[in-house]
């Protein structure tokens, strides 16, 4: 794949082809000759500068300084040039068909995420975590968790900790290694099902609940301590940081999106009528700095973040609920709904242009949609991950 790589360099094309980390060691590698030869020659030619004789000077090494030179321009650009965002420029939804067909768990998958070193992982109605290879896709773990109810929400940390939101009130946090896991704590702050949890840029964590709470915590040590609690009046699935010192969520019951000021401890906006639905767990997503998405039902809300205004609805008829989203790349959103579809959406300005759609490709009315950052996409409804 290296040797692929550089010639596909060399002749100005765009690379397209999956890239996981089992090619890396060949790359280290080169890169660790590449840093060598560049050493040997700098030394060489400092012994020149400093040599005052006059016989004639014998120089033997693996490459010509010009080449290393051209090989160091091509690894800089290198990154860009097989970065996942570029690796979905051409992505269409309806010319795909999964390579893969998951079914390891016994009930509903309920979410989806990927995990720093690049596996995927899922969780379930039937209380349990699994974590998959990235080239088999067979279970390297599988957490049996000690939950009495579904696992509803899954997310890794940037400490590594993997941590579970689930219907029987609680939040779990593992240690996660290459296949071995470890409970490290257990938090029953809130009086109902935990909906969904996020790491704030100052790496606390935000939570929010049936019980119409949210919920934020800090680090003691090693473990996470409750410090204040943001109680509402309606049903909560989702929050989201949007600034600095700002998060949003979304409560269905008021169809109210809130914005959230974290250093007055007080709501600082709201948008009324936004993403109209029946109150599964969706995916609020920001699209650019300015710019956020809000599925609804039968249509995708617009919302500008400066001004606290919804900028307009783009209307998907007969999709139902559309309860999961996720950025394809820099220019691309998938959406996924209760019409058993997964509709593809180009971003343009503050509008969004339709694609392309999938259709019959879910199993279930629910669950989310995840970018795997390699080249593919997953989806996870009913009893089934389907990896595109």
């Amino acid at each position: 794949m290296p040797n692929q790589i550089k010639k596909s360099i060399d002749k100005g094309k765009k690379i397209e082809k999956e890239w996981n980390d089992d090619n890396l060691p060949s790359l280290i590698n080169d890169c660790i000759n590449i840093e060598e030869n560049i050493k040997k020659v700098n030394k060489i030619n400092n012994n020149i500068k400093e040599s005052k004789s006059n016989k004639e000077t014998i120089i033997e090494f693996d490459i010509e300084e010009e080449d290393i030179n051209n090989l160091i321009k091509k690894i800089q650009t290198f990154g860009n040039i097989i970065s996942p965002l570029n690796l979905y420029d051409n992505y269409n939804i309806e010319n795909k068909n999964p390579i893969h067909i998951l079914q390891k768990h016994d009930y509903q998958v309920y979410w989806l995420c990927v995990l720093k070193d690049g596996r995927l992982a899922s969780c379930s109605n039937d209380k349990k975590i699994i974590i998959y290879n990235k080239n088999t896709y067979n279970p390297d773990i599988t957490i049996e968790s000690d939950s009495t109810d579904c696992i509803s929400f899954i997310t890794q940390l940037s400490s590594g900790l993997l941590v579970s939101c689930c219907d029987d009130h609680k939040i779990r946090f593992f240690e996660i290694k290459e296949l071995e896991y470890q409970l490290i704590q257990t938090l029953k702050e809130h009086q109902n099902d935990v909906y969904y949890l996020i790491e704030l840029k100052n790496k606390n964590l935000v939570s929010c609940s049936r019980d119409c709470s949210i919920n934020f915590y800090k680090k003691d040590n090693i473990l996470y301590k409750l410090y204040y609690k943001h109680q509402t009046k309606g049903g909560l699935n989702s929050v989201l940081q949007t600034k600095e010192n700002e998060i949003c969520y979304f409560d269905y019951i008021n169809k109210t999106l809130y914005f959230y000021d974290l250093i007055k401890k007080e709501n600082k906006a709201s948008i009324s009528n936004v993403g109209i639905n029946n109150g599964y767990k969706k995916s609020i997503i920001l699209i650019n700095k300015n710019l956020l998405i809000v599925p609804g039902t039968n249509e995708i809300s617009i919302i500008d973040i400066n001004q606290y205004k919804k900028v307009k609805s783009i209307e998907v008829p007969n999709a139902g609920d559309i309860s999961s989203a996720c950025i394809l790349n820099r220019n691309m959103i998938l959406t996924g709904d209760n019409s058993k579809t997964i509709r593809q959406w180009k971003i343009e300005g503050d509008n969004l242009i339709f694609i392309s759609k999938k259709e019959n490709a879910l199993d279930y009315d629910r669950g989310a949609l995840l970018n795997l950052k390699n080249g593919f996409i997953a989806s996870g409804y009913n009893k089934t991950i389907k990896i595109w």
